[in-house]
């Protein structure tokens, strides 16, 4: 279904795609030739080292070739096969005789795959220019420049016209490309589009290095490969079992290489990537929302306003019929493994979206607004914190592309994310919006109700672990306010112990509050009454003694409700601050 999905979305891209057969390279040199066929000279368009970005890249012939005898493109081709130039020309014992008969062999199948098309449009003056310059001889091989490599590709320009670029060299390599890769003229129904034509025995073009991130070492990579009859059914090889014809193998492979290298239409994950698409013409601002740094609250109000639409019949006409794909590949030495195959409604997706924001949206104590953590910053929050910053690589493999299809498809997290976040948050006692962000995901998507808590301090839940949790945030505020130069706090001694095993913890902590308080009286007696009372009123709450010990689940409540009730004592101090120039009841 993906191939056909993927051949659908080439007829939307149009001329955004090369023609067939074509790949985008980089052009290293330019074999000038005039009009007449002389004046032939190689300019160099290699940029400098530190700028890349000035490489001239632009689409040429190209399908895959393999083999000791590998023919040539059309025209533009490596220096070995456009000049004749041998391998290992920089050695001091330069070239080797069998690299010499190499190069005379690549450049007499590349002139006579030129001529093919010079004598095929006899009346194009890039044709005529082209013949007389071969017949002239062509480059003396003792005027090439010595930092000409055989592998650097040579693009032939006559006058200021690309050869590569006239419809009747595109015909001609269209035809020399199905020749190689078709399967010996056998015709049938082709897999995609269901219709009789010229089958391929093999895809004609891989996807690119690079394209597909891999932990080992980077290659092409074939989207269908059968190479041995022990792989194939019935033993049989290549695209015996999976007929496709010529056009809707290159549209293929040309569109998914397009996507590949889109900014907008793809997600590169460690070892995989993410490429998306819709199957008609739609606004793509959906998945870069998951992304940005900040997303736009107006955007996910609208969302959300989806997400809680009611399906009526009135309502049916303004569905949008729109599909929604993703396709997340991963890289097996050669071999493309797709990992991921989605094909959702447009507006199923968008209710989707909008409940990964209300599932994870973070009230702000400080400002009274919803706050939204981008996909990445979630991800990587699940790492560790080193005082300033969270640490590169320290979150699990694979988070962010589990995370994006939790995302997409409004499923739970991954099982491990609890405890490894757990873990991170006891080490290295950092709690901040996004790690609050994710520890909400992961509760509002499990089955237990009492998982489900409220976005602020939730003041009649009866819930242990989430009271353990606020009574913690209590007995630090405490002793913030009795002693406000303390080296060390009860957070950086006792907080892992508190979230694991609060019975203990919390009852000793309670017994030395006692000395802060009665500091607090002496002191500062306003603010002493009224920690007090918020310290009465959280252990109150409890209906049986403090547990002891805390499921993962019950941690993340903890968690919570610690960060829930110093975010309501953070927004009682900015009302108290601004009624008064006093903020010590609030502390």
């Amino acid at each position: 279904m993906l191939l056909k999905r993927l051949t659908e979305y080439s007829e939307q891209l149009g001329s955004s795609l090369p023609p067939e057969f074509y790949r985008p390279k980089q052009i290293h040199w330019i074999l000038h030739i005039e009009e007449d066929g002389g004046g032939a000279r190689l300019v160099s368009r290699r940029p400098p080292p530190k700028a890349r970005d000035q490489a001239l890249i632009t689409p040429v012939p190209y399908v895959q070739r393999s083999g000791t005898k590998v023919p040539p493109y059309l025209l533009v081709d490596t220096a070995e096969f456009v000049l004749g130039r041998p391998k290992n020309t920089g050695r001091p014992d330069g070239p080797s005789p069998k690299d010499e008969e190499e190069a005379r062999r690549r450049h007499a199948a590349y002139r006579e795959l030129a001529l093919r098309w010079a004598h095929g449009d006899p009346d194009n003056p890039s044709a005529v220019a082209l013949r007389a310059f071969f017949t002239a001889g062509g480059l003396p091989a003792q005027g090439l420049p010595e930092d000409l490599d055989a592998k650097d590709t040579v693009a032939v320009m006559v006058g200021t016209r690309w050869v590569h670029e006239d419809t009747s060299v595109q015909r001609v390599w269209s035809e020399v490309a199905r020749e190689r890769k078709g399967g010996d003229g056998q015709r049938g129904l082709c897999l995609i589009c269901g219709t009789v034509g010229d089958l391929l025995a093999t895809i004609p073009e891989p996807v690119k290095k690079g394209a597909i991130p891999t932990t080992g070492g980077s290659n092409e990579g074939q989207l269908i490969s059968i190479n041995t009859t022990a792989q194939g059914r019935d033993g049989t090889t290549q695209l015996a079992n999976t007929p496709v014809c010529d056009r809707c193998g290159q549209q293929v492979m040309a569109t998914l290489n397009y996507l590949l290298a889109s900014d907008t239409n793809r997600r590169r994950f460690p070892d995989s990537v993410m490429v998306w698409w819709t199957r008609s013409p739609a606004d793509d601002s959906l998945m870069a929302l998951l992304y940005e740094d900040q997303p736009d609250p107006a955007a996910i109000g609208h969302l959300l306003t989806a997400l809680h639409n009611q399906h009526t019949a009135a309502a049916a006409d303004r569905v949008n019929p729109n599909d929604f794909y993703a396709l997340t590949l991963g890289l097996n030495n050669a071999r493309i493994v797709v990992r991921e195959w989605l094909e959702v409604p447009l507006e199923e997706l968008k209710a989707n979206v909008g409940a990964w924001y209300l599932d994870h949206g973070v009230h702000d104590g400080w400002t009274g607004q919803t706050r939204y953590v981008p996909l990445w910053l979630l991800a990587i929050s699940a790492g560790r914190h080193d005082g300033n910053r969270y640490v590169k690589d320290s979150a699990a493999h694979g988070l962010e592309a589990d995370l994006a299809r939790c995302a997409l498809r409004r499923t739970p997290p991954p099982a491990r994310l609890l405890p490894a976040l757990l873990q991170r948050i006891r080490a290295d006692h950092h709690v901040d919006v996004a790690r609050i962000a994710l520890l909400r995901l992961v509760l509002n998507r499990s089955t237990d109700p009492r998982d489900h808590l409220m976005p602020t301090l939730d003041l009649s839940s009866a819930d242990p672990a989430y009271l353990c949790g606020r009574a913690f945030a209590v007995l630090e505020a405490v002793q913030r306010a009795a002693m406000r130069n303390v080296n060390t706090t009860i957070r950086d001694k006792h907080f892992s112990a508190a979230v694991t095993a609060p019975g203990v913890v919390l009852t000793q902590l309670r017994i030395g509050a006692n000395a802060h308080l009665k500091r607090l009286r002496r002191d500062r007696p306003s603010a002493g009454a009224a920690l007090e009372a918020r310290l009465s009123e959280v252990f109150s709450a409890f209906s049986d003694d403090l547990p002891l010990h805390l499921t993962p689940r019950e941690q993340g409540r903890f968690v919570i409700g610690y960060e829930q009730q110093r975010a309501a004592d953070r927004a009682a101090a900015k009302a108290h601050s601004t009624d008064s120039k006093d903020p010590e009841p609030a502390s």
